[in-house]
């Protein structure tokens, strides 16, 4: 099953590239992942359910919170995994055709929906409440990106947004609900929860309810799904009838085992889905374009989804599954239909449409088919399911009867569908173009297997035996069947028929009903409030960010002191038993009082480069304290840092003002505030040193390096250990620098920015390190030094990093050795020297660097064992015996990547780019002095 997810992601990430070689084409080729997914989806169904595949993730959590990557295929999950991946297949396939060759957004849909349809298999195949909450919000930004695929569309822009907004609020909200129901239960396993339920708050119910009702759109969170329409028809077809609004209701039908006869599960989702249901059939009714008409429809449907597995009983549970598979299919062959129509006649309107059905006979044939479906006519899918729900209720008179005038609604709005997409008007025939054979065989397929499955119904009852069966509460009898006979449940579907058709033929006087009674839109309800919400967090905004730099840090700073004064008064005074040791070795005092020195020289300096200097000086001493400490790998990643920190430093001064500046707190007040702070930064680490109950890990970090094979224990912590937290913090480092460097300058940066953007042309190189600097800014002493260290340094980033497991060195150390390196020869050359000392872009290395160490921390995994489960080696080499090698070398070797990408990104902006203006500034001047020098 993991395989199956790695091969979407392949598939997602190759997505570009193959668009950008054989176009719409690609699409085919992408579609052979699902489709493997599908064969794998059978062969686990034919090997034997359930199946099982666990790997362990972040053991180290402990029992309870230790995430694993669990995955478990049941009967409900074999059955959306082939809706996921069969849909998948054929809408891919669909988009081959149904966007124009060149369209420049192909590579970006492309590896988008491969990404979702992944994303969305891993969600009903997890058998982790945290891990499928994971593929929840992944399904989350995918969906975000393929409704707002037109960036250029205001609508898109927004209806992504909402979708974004919504989704992500109830998901959130889910989650607090999950640690909850793990809490209670002592898992986060799922097939333990619904195997020994345990006892919920109901703040957990209500938690997960929400984000599971926020995903499905379900009132009051319906007017998401609707706007989303502004996606192009395959998106709408997938994700908006076979995957992504269905996840709320796959979500309830996973739980519903273990929570659906809990009296709150139950008065939560029943009433919400039946509100719903009517209501989104009602509004079915009024509508014209096509795609909102089946919108709205698809909310009904979910609402009669959501009272089937919120009712939790045995046979509602079974018409939810048989509802299920027959909404996806019908459901997805109608949103083809429609963009078919669309693509064939230029519009969606139903108003403009007239006699399509003799203009496109067989698109109408599946239409038919598909409509038949939804307003469950026998010998169709849909009836079975619709049948069996009608008999399932028919203990609950008041859900009953909901059930009976959504069918009646679902009924009416099919018949407008077909109507207005099809039937002849009173008007010219509208013209259509032909349709391609990939777009007309998806949705015939889809639209056949609504009838060509009915008869299937009773095996296809006995093969989710085996979820239904979960359920605890048998509620009333059900079963499906293409034909059932005579029955109660038949005259409720032919009284519900009846009720559609009356309502279809009466559609004017209720489209007009539905006008008078709509009294609130729901999307304006929501556009009101984000309104009122955006102007509240400008106006508090505006209050509290006053734009003032020392402000902040002293309300930072005095915050600080507050607690710990708050900890010291209303907690008593802390225990500080903790032995205070003067100092161990001599050098240690004279370290101390050279870093005093610095510090209060700090207080006295005026001038932005004195400032630097100094703090330069203090970050040095912290080096040598480090050294003294017996801690050479921070001295030397302190050494290099505060030496890059400086010349950056230096570079952002050049456009900024030197001049002495005043502060603008007078210096005893900030000579109190720094001394309280220092107070309480120490007053903590003595209590939290004094509060250790357990022996310190520290002495157990030597064993642990010893297992590893390493003899550099802090290699071990950094890739081994804390490993996790390395690779999050080498994230949120690279994130950090393109948000920075492009908050400073945005505009778009081409690999040879410099070369491309000089306002004077360099000279030809005929040797490396060709000056391009002005005569008066060109250092001699610094052009000697890169040439003669360059190569040299580079050669010791490298041992650096190969060195790191049983020496002083490692990725991060030698990344910013080579960062150095590079920064010499930017100093000596000029912004044309950058571009030939790294002719790669940074977003380049800062991506290959991280993917690097992303995919060697999860190569465990490939071999059953832990996500970052380093694997080693060692191989013999000549003259120096052996060299250890294993996957934590890789992915140090990211890190040292990722390094010297950020560091060239941030040479390039606050180097290069402030270059740039320097010399357009210098010519700009030049031509207003020339030309002022001849007038």
């Amino acid at each position: 099953m993991l395989s199956l997810l790695i091969l979407h992601a392949v598939a997602a990430v190759c997505a570009p590239w193959l668009t950008a070689r054989i176009g719409r084409a690609s699409f085919f080729v992408l579609a052979l992942a699902p489709a493997a997914a599908f064969a794998g989806t059978v062969w686990l169904a034919v090997r034997g359910l359930p199946a099982r595949e666990s790997f362990p993730y972040a053991p180290a959590l402990g029992p309870l919170m230790g995430i694993e990557l669990s995955f478990r295929a049941d009967p409900l999950a074999v059955l959306m995994m082939a809706l996921v991946t069969g849909v998948g297949v054929l809408v891919l396939c669909y988009s081959a055709r149904y966007f124009p060759q060149g369209d420049e957004g192909l590579g970006r849909y492309g590896g988008v929906m491969t990404a979702f349809a992944g994303s969305m298999l891993g969600l009903v195949m997890a058998d982790d409440l945290l891990l499928l909450y994971v593929f929840w919000e992944l399904t989350t930004v995918f969906s975000y990106l393929l409704i707002g695929y037109d960036p250029l569309s205001r609508v898109s822009r927004q209806a992504a947004m909402k979708a974004l907004t919504v989704t992500t609020l109830g998901g959130l909200a889910m989650l607090a609900g999950f640690v909850l129901l793990g809490q209670a239960a002592g898992t986060y396993r799922i097939s333990e929860i619904v195997a020994r339920p345990p006892d919920l708050a109901p703040a957990a119910i209500v938690l997960v309810l929400a984000g599971a009702l926020a995903k499905s759109a379900i009132f009051p969170f319906s007017t998401w799904l609707p706007a989303a329409m502004a996606a192009p028809t395959p998106v709408s077809a997938y994700l908006h009838a076979a995957a992504m609004v269905k996840a709320g209701v796959y979500l309830l039908a996973r739980l519903g085992p273990a929570v659906g006869d809990l009296a709150l599960w139950r008065a939560l989702a029943v009433p919400l889905g039946l509100v719903t249901m009517v209501l989104g059939g009602w509004r079915a009714l009024r509508e014209t374009d096509l795609k909102r008409l089946l919108a709205y429809g698809t909310v009904s449907q979910l609402g009669f989804l959501v009272t089937l597995f919120g009712t939790g009983t045995q046979g509602a549970a079974l018409a939810g599954v048989g509802m299920l598979l027959a909404h996806a299919l019908f459901k997805a062959a109608l949103f083809l239909v429609v963009g078919i129509v669309d693509h064939a006649t230029g519009t969606r309107d139903l108003r403009e449409l007239s006699g399509l059905g003799r203009e496109m006979p067989w698109v109408c044939g599946a239409a038919v088919l598909a409509g038949a479906s939804m307003a469950g006519l026998p010998l169709f899918a849909g009836f079975a399911g619709k049948e069996a729900a009608l008999e399932s209720l028919l203990g609950s008179p008041v859900a009953l009867a909901g059930v009976v005038a959504g069918s009646a609604l679902t009924a009416a709005y099919t018949l407008r569908f077909l109507w207005g997409a099809f039937a002849g008007k009173e008007r010219e025939r509208t013209r259509a173009h032909p349709v391609p054979a990939a777009m007309f065989g998806p949705a015939a397929l889809l639209a056949a297997l609504g009838l060509l499955l009915a008869p299937w119904a009773p095996w296809y009852e006995g093969a989710m035996s085996g979820y239904t069966g979960t359920f605890r509460d048998p509620g009333h009898h059900s079963h499906l069947a293409a034909w059932p006979g005579l029955s109660a449940p038949l005259l409720l579907s032919a009284l519900a028929l009846a009720g559609g058709a009356a309502l279809f033929l009466a559609r004017e006087p209720v489209a007009r009903a539905g006008a008078a009674l709509h009294v609130v839109d729901s999307g304006q309800v929501y556009w009101t409030a984000i309104r009122r919400l955006d102007r509240f967090a400008i106006q508090f905004t505006g209050l509290i960010q006053r734009g003032s730099v020392p402000d902040y840090l002293m309300l930072t700073l005095l915050a600080t002191v507050g607690v710990g004064l708050f900890s010291v008064v209303y907690g008593g005074a802390p225990r500080l038993d903790v032995p205070v040791v003067a100092w161990q070795r001599p050098e240690q005092p004279v370290l101390v009082v050279l870093l005093a020195a610095a510090s209060i020289l700090a207080l006295f300096a005026r001038a932005y480069v004195l400032v630097g200097l100094v703090i330069g000086l203090t970050g040095y001493g912290t080096a040598l304290m480090f050294l003294a400490h017996g801690s050479p790998d921070l001295a030397l990643t302190q050494f290099l840092a505060e030496t890059l920190g400086l010349v950056l430093f230096a570079l952002v001064l050049r456009r900024l003002p030197i001049a002495p500046v005043k502060g603008r707190l007078v210096f005893p007040f900030r000579l109190a505030i720094g001394l309280a702070v220092g107070v309480v930064a120490a007053g903590a680490g003595m209590v939290a040193m004094a509060a250790r109950g357990t022996e310190p890990a520290g002495a157990l970090m030597e064993a642990a390096a010893a297992q590893t094979g390493a003899r550099n224990i802090v290699s071990t912590i950094i890739l081994d250990i804390r490993a996790w937290d390395t690779l999050g913090e080498s994230a949120v480092l690279i994130v950090l620098t393109l948000g920075v460097t492009s908050l400073v300058f945005l505009r778009r940066r081409s690999y040879s920015i410099e070369r491309a953007e000089s306002g004077r042309r360099p000279p030809e190189h005929t040797h490396w390190l060709a000056a391009t600097l002005p005569r008066g800014q060109r250092a001699l002493a610094l052009e000697v030094a890169a040439r003669l260290t360059f190569h040299t340094v580079l050669t010791l980033s490298v041992f650096l990093l190969f060195i790191g497991h049983s020496k002083v060195g490692g990725g991060f150390a030698g990344g910013i050795v080579a960062g150095l390196a590079i920064t010499v020869r930017y100093l000596a050359g000029g912004r044309n020297e950058l571009a030939a000392a790294v002719p790669v872009h940074a977003g380049v290395l800062m991506g290959v660097g991280l993917t690097l160490s992303s995919l060697t921390a999860l190569a465990g995994l490939l071999f059953g064992r832990a996500a970052l489960d380093m694997l080693a080696t060692d191989v013999p080499v000549p003259l120096v015996e052996h060299v250890h090698l294993s996957t934590g070398l890789l992915f140090d070797l990211g890190v040292y990547i990722s390094v010297i990408g950020m560091v060239q990104d941030v040479l390039r902006s606050l180097g290069a780019e402030l270059d740039r203006q320097i010399d357009l500034q210098d010519d700009g001047d030049d031509r207003r002095a020339g030309a002022g020098g001849r007038v």
